[in-house]
């Protein structure tokens, strides 16, 4: 009886992270609809990318600033964290809920997972 308890227990753990999986976001209409008028935050940073290509805020008691664009699916930006240059970088985009996933690299480097406000 507990094994097949803890069959049941092991295959609905197993089909749960399919409906909490991130979604790819590839579109730039799609991308811009969900960051309309909302701030991204992360812990001691808050940012907003603006519908004219800008990405303006504060992190960790510096001014963030910087432009992005859109290319081939990936947001692509280039970022200033008070005077420190950040540089150029594409990444993939991605959301589930309030949590918008950014990888740099195209997808293939580190992620952050920002909270829509």
């Amino acid at each position: 009886m507990r094994s097949r308890i803890a069959a049941v227990a092991a295959a609905a753990v197993t089909a749960a992270p399919a409906a909490a999986d991130f979604a790819r976001i590839t579109e730039e209409e799609r991308f811009r609809q969900i960051v309309e008028d909302r701030q991204l935050t992360y812990p001691l940073v808050r940012l907003q990318v603006t519908p004219d290509g800008q990405i303006v805020g504060r992190g960790a008691g510096r001014e963030v600033s910087g432009e992005w664009d859109w290319e081939n699916g990936l947001f692509c930006r280039d970022l200033y964290w008070g005077e420190r240059e950040l540089g150029y970088n594409c990444q993939t985009v991605e959301v589930r809920g309030n949590t918008m996933r950014f990888t740099s690299d195209a997808g293939q480097g580190d992620h952050a997972d920002f909270r829509l406000r």
